[in-house]
């Protein structure tokens, strides 16, 4: 998510204590993925929402693209910076939240819930084994 493509070391900078979501895996990146049966939800984690700021721009792909995991697959804007959104898996976009594209504060607010940005049709699920449990992903933020 924030594209440097480094990951994030050292303690939070805002937000700390955040308890991440236990039914769902994450990224380095700072996304999520959330399986339930043959459909993947995608979104950012709390962790980058604080880190970009107020988000004013999301632009998604299209239901029936194709998402490759690690490559760039939507762009989220804030009051700061432009950043793209790196795919956790791979697989065909099945549903993309368009009320979060027309009120991107949606994402800031709830960005674990109802700021959800995407959904596919993983194509292979053995893709979730290279993301991390919630509690190895808040030891890479640094908490505890």
């Amino acid at each position: 998510m924030l594209h440097s493509g480094m990951p994030v070391k050292g303690p939070l900078e805002e937000g700390a204590g955040v308890s991440y979501p236990d039914d769902r895996k994450y990224t380095e990146t700072h996304e999520w993925v959330l399986l339930d049966d043959d459909e993947a939800t995608i979104g950012i984690t709390e962790y980058a929402s604080e880190q970009l700021g107020e988000l004013v721009y999301i632009e998604l792909p299209e239901i029936g693209d194709r998402i490759e995991a690690g490559s760039e697959c939507a762009v989220v804007e804030s009051v700061k910076a432009a950043n793209d959104l790196i795919a956790p898996i791979s697989g065909e976009v099945t549903e993309v939240n368009t009320a979060a594209v027309n009120d991107p504060k949606q994402v800031n607010d709830d960005p674990h819930r109802s700021g959800w940005l995407l959904k596919v049709k993983p194509d292979d699920l053995k893709e979730m084994d290279n993301l991390h449990e919630a509690d190895a992903y808040e030891e890479l933020l640094g908490e505890d």
